[in-house]
């Protein structure tokens, strides 16, 4: 703490704002420090929070707030504890370039770390990954390279086989390689584990993690092992991986797939070490996603998908413990990571992760709707500009038309582009016309209550299917609204 002290403010009476303030004046005045000399020393030292707002039975349930860490994620630890390893062994040297298989935050952990180190940083990263992971990536100054998810290991464009030939191919490359580097394990045997064993006094009967590189599970495993034998390591796996049914069965199923990033995988990394979990649990996507969710609105805690797959496995185990114990787990990552998956309603009924209900007909398949108001539209009087801006912004290529509630038309790009292009000097006047000049009015039309055998002819006529409720108008159906049922529907 600074010598320099800030005293606390006097008593106030009862009933008045400042006595209904949490926490206490002191204990926030105590979070005050010094300014430090880079953000790089604010890896690590984060808060414990306990969960009041769930069901976990007996138990009391704490998380541990990782992504208060600078990159927001606890991968920072690792990519500092992974650089300064390298550059003590002199695996890497001024002007180097740091190489690694991502699915993301590691990447990001080592663009926040080692940019400012004067390296350069080259990420393979999963295409399911966030748009906001990648644009946090490339604003920091890391190129990005975008590879296949649905292949294993031993393929081509699997993201780790890519990332080892490219540092082997690049002299001066460093390969982080955080599944089989000895120095994530340890950042986590030397930071987290005692950060947590001071911060629960000492007592913690469970540690629930998930596995993505091992390191977090080996580390904590490894100092609670020294330090506190009681307390368990409990995996939390996505349903897909292979780790929770190697662990209760021992045998190695072959690999699905999953949503949820960051953990999970379809082999055993050298860096995990299960001899260390005492039970496993399997979540499935729609599980985690209404966790996160849940957690953020019981508690108000912003975190990404994994910790909603661990805070699943968490509350689980919680529910059926017969005694109190005390249980720890993990926001891994910030959910301002995931506002265009996460927390996008759409996205979630997209992947099939929302709880619907089902029709058997053209409603499945209407993603926005006019009478819940989530529907993207234009009026006729508005600009070309405007419904061009609106498209983009929404990542839609063709808004209704609609007058007074009523639809009128439709409008596509290929309709505006029809109508701005020709001579530059008039272009502009023609972006300002009024979007009913472009719009097309004669419109085919489908019922709800058909199937989606009438959706065929529509798309072969290279239309969108704009869908009514008898004389009422509820959405539109794309081609990719299609493909997308189709994919859900197993």
């Amino acid at each position: 703490m600074s010598k320099h002290k800030i005293a606390a403010p006097d008593s106030a009476p009862s009933g008045s704002a400042l006595s209904d303030r949490a926490p206490s004046s002191d204990s926030a005045m105590s979070r005050l420090r010094p300014p430090y000399a880079s953000v790089l020393d604010l890896i690590g030292q984060t808060p414990v929070v306990e969960l009041t707002k769930f069901d976990i039975g007996k138990c009391r349930l704490f998380i541990k707030l990782e992504s208060q860490n600078p990159g927001g994620s606890i991968k920072d630890r690792i990519a500092l504890s992974m650089i300064a390893a390298a550059e003590k062994q002199g695996k890497l040297k001024r002007g180097g370039t740091i190489v690694e298989a991502t699915a993301g935050n590691t990447g990001l952990g080592l663009a926040q770390v080692g940019i400012p180190k004067g390296y350069s940083i080259i990420l393979v990263v999963p295409d399911k990954m966030s748009r906001e992971k990648i644009q946090h990536l490339r604003a920091l100054g890391a190129e990005v390279r975008m590879t296949r998810s649905d292949v294993g290991k031993g393929h081509a464009e699997y993201y780790q086989d890519m990332a080892e030939k490219i540092a082997a191919e690049l002299p001066g490359a460093f390969y982080a390689n955080q599944f089989a580097n000895p120095a994530n394990p340890l950042a986590h045997e030397t930071t987290t584990g005692p950060e947590i064993f001071q911060q629960l006094d000492g007592d913690v009967d469970a540690v629930v993690v998930g596995v993505g590189s091992g390191g977090t599970l080996t580390g904590l495993g490894r100092y609670f092992a020294d330090v506190s034998p009681k307390t368990e390591m409990i995996l939390a796996d996505p349903v897909g991986s292979v780790l929770a049914p190697l662990i209760k069965t021992g045998k190695m199923i072959e690999a699905g797939s999953w949503t949820v990033e960051g953990i999970g995988e379809d082999f055993v990394p050298p860096n995990a070490d299960l001899s260390l979990v005492k039970k496993a649990y399997s979540i499935t996507d729609k599980q985690s996603m209404l966790a996160v969710r849940d957690l953020l609105s019981r508690e108000g805690i912003l975190a990404g998908s994994s910790s909603g797959t661990l805070l699943s496995t968490a509350l689980r185990y919680c529910r059926e413990q017969t005694v109190p114990k005390r249980v720890v787990t993990f926001v891994c990552d910030s959910g301002n990571k995931y506002l265009s998956k996460v927390f996008d309603d759409f996205w979630l009924a997209e992947q099939g992760l929302a709880e619907q209900e089902q029709h058997g007909d053209l409603r499945d398949l209407v993603m926005r709707t006019l009478r819940t108001g989530d529907i993207v539209s234009v009026g006729p009087d508005e600009s070309l500009l405007n419904a061009y801006g609106r498209m983009r912004r929404s990542d839609v290529s063709q808004l209704p038309v609609l007058d007074d509630g009523k639809l009128v038309g439709i409008v596509d790009e290929s309709d505006i582009l029809a109508h701005v292009e020709g001579p530059y000097d008039s272009r502009w006047d023609r972006f300002k016309a009024p979007v009913r000049t472009a719009m097309t009015s004669n419109l085919h039309t489908l019922q709800a209550s058909q199937t989606l055998d009438a959706l065929l002819p529509v798309f072969d006529r290279n239309e969108v299917a704009i869908v009514f409720d008898g004389d009422e108008f509820i959405g539109l159906i794309t081609r990719i609204d299609l493909i997308n049922h189709l994919r859900r529907a197993r």
